[in-house]
């Protein structure tokens, strides 16, 4: 698996629009998403193993309420699974938890952005539930993982992207507003 300071590989995908152009019907709802799509933005891209399912949705759905909080912080958010754009359209259409998705929901139908990234369950063949943050460079400066039982928790993944954009030393439980830590201060205080 592709891990913190690796390249995220360079994709192009269709997606299902975020919003309501999302459910203009097909040749409507959907674009191309690439690796250069938004230059100089931070990317979440999180993967979820398959469309129609019981946890997905609620992880999908709690990223789109946070696609504003992203969007302050200079970030876009990419959700990607194994199903097609048509089946994304589909579940969009008849789950109300998606309906009103405010991120477009890619599709990496032949496997090869799974696959690059190393994310592929072995014996499913679908994307584990894995999570990058990368940086306006294109390189993963955050991944996460977990098995296709259990959902993610995307507050973390904000409080992760704002201790990432300080580019300072934040410590275990650091949360937007609390102060860093300074190493200068440290050594002087065990000095003293």
């Amino acid at each position: 698996m592709l891990t913190v300071g690796d390249k995220f590989p360079s994709f192009k995908l269709t997606a299902v629009k975020a919003g309501p152009e999302g459910l203009g019907g097909p040749g409507k709802s959907f674009t191309e998403i690439t690796s250069e799509s938004n230059p100089g933005k931070w990317k979440i891209v999180f993967f979820w193993p398959k469309d129609f399912t019981f946890i997905c949705p609620t992880e999908i759905a709690a990223f789109g309420k946070l696609a504003g909080e992203f969007a302050d912080r200079d970030a876009v958010v990419y959700g990607v699974s194994t199903d097609s754009e048509f089946v994304h359209l589909n579940w969009r259409v008849y789950n109300e938890d998606i309906k009103n998705l405010e991120i477009p929901m890619l599709a990496d139908t032949k496997k090869e952005l799974s696959e690059a990234l190393g994310i592929l369950a072995k014996d499913e063949g679908v994307a584990l539930r894995a999570t990058f943050i990368v940086d306006p460079d294109g390189t993963i400066q955050w991944a996460s993982v977990n098995g296709l039982n259990v959902g993610r928790n995307p507050q973390e993944v904000i409080r992760v992207l704002d201790a990432l954009q300080t580019d300072e030393l934040c410590p275990c439980n650091w949360e937007k507003g609390k102060d860093a830590l300074n190493p200068q201060k440290l050594f002087e205080a065990a000095a003293a």
